[in-house]
C-alpha cells in the first residue's frame, strides 16, 4: 500500500472520529436568520422604549412585560428555525440529528445559559437592570465556548465575541442596548455567514 493510500485512510478514519464525536450540522443560516430575528426584535424594543410616556424601563411596567414577551418571541424564534434548518442539513447529510453527542452538546450549552438566566431574573428582581444585558452576552457566550468541543469548532470564536462584548458593555452599561444589538444580531449575522460558505455550500 502506498504512502498515499495510508493517508487517505488516517484522513477517512479521522473524519469518522470527528462525526462521531461531534454535531457538525449546525446550520450557518440559522445563525443568519437569527441574527435577523434579533435586530427585528431590538427595532421593536426600541420603537416601545422610545416613544412610552416614561422613555424608560421599570420592572412592573406595561412597556417591561412587552419587552421581555418580545425577547422570548425572538429566541423561540431562533431556537425553532435553527431546529428546524439544522435537522434538515443533518438529513441532507445522512447525519443522526439526536444521539449522545447532540445530548452532550445540548448539556453543556444549557448548564451556563440556565445559571445565567436564573441570576438575570434574580437581580431584576433585585430591581438591579444596569448589568442585564452584558450578563445575558457573557452567559451566552461561555455556553457557546462550553459547547463547541461537541460541535464545530469555529463556534468558540462566536463565544469568546460575546463574552469580550458582556465585559465592555459592564465597563458601559449604559451602552447595553446596543451591545446586545451587536452581540445577538449583527455578530451572528457575520458568523452565520462564514459557516453558511465554509461549511454549508460545500
Amino acid at each position: 500500500m502506498s504512502t498515499q493510500d495510508y493517508l487517505k485512510d488516517i484522513s477517512e478514519i479521522k473524519n469518522l472520529m470527528n462525526k462521531s464525536s461531534r454535531f457538525i450540522s449546525l446550520s450557518g443560516l440559522s445563525g443568519i436568520i437569527a441574527g435577523i430575528y434579533a435586530l427585528i426584535g431590538a427595532s421593536f424594543a426600541y420603537w416601545l422604549v422610545t416613544y412610552s410616556e416614561k422613555g424608560y424601563l421599570i420592572l412592573d411596567g406595561r412597556i417591561f412585560r412587552l419587552v421581555i414577551t418580545d425577547l422570548i418571541l425572538v429566541g423561540f424564534l431562533s431556537i425553532g428555525t435553527a431546529i428546524y434548518l439544522t435537522t434538515r442539513k443533518a438529513k441532507k447529510n445522512d447525519e443522526k440529528i439526536w444521539d449522545a453527542t447532540t445530548k452532550r452538546l445540548l448539556l453543556n450549552f444549557l448548564i451556563p445559559l440556565t445559571a445565567g438566566t436564573i441570576y438575570i431574573i434574580v437581580i431584576l428582581n433585585q430591581q438591579r437592570y444596569g448589568q442585564t444585558a452584558a450578563l445575558m452576552l457573557l452567559f451566552y457566550g461561555l455556553s457557546l465556548i462550553n459547547a463547541s468541543k461537541y460541535t464545530i469548532g469555529d463556534i468558540k470564536y462566536l463565544g469568546y465575541t460575546e463574552v469580550v462584548l458582556g465585559l465592555i458593555c459592564a465597563i458601559y452599561p449604559g451602552y447595553g442596548f446596543w451591545f446586545w444589538v451587536i452581540g445577538f444580531g449583527i455578530m451572528h449575522i457575520v458568523y452565520g455567514m462564514v459557516m453558511h460558505f465554509k461549511y454549508d455550500k460545500k
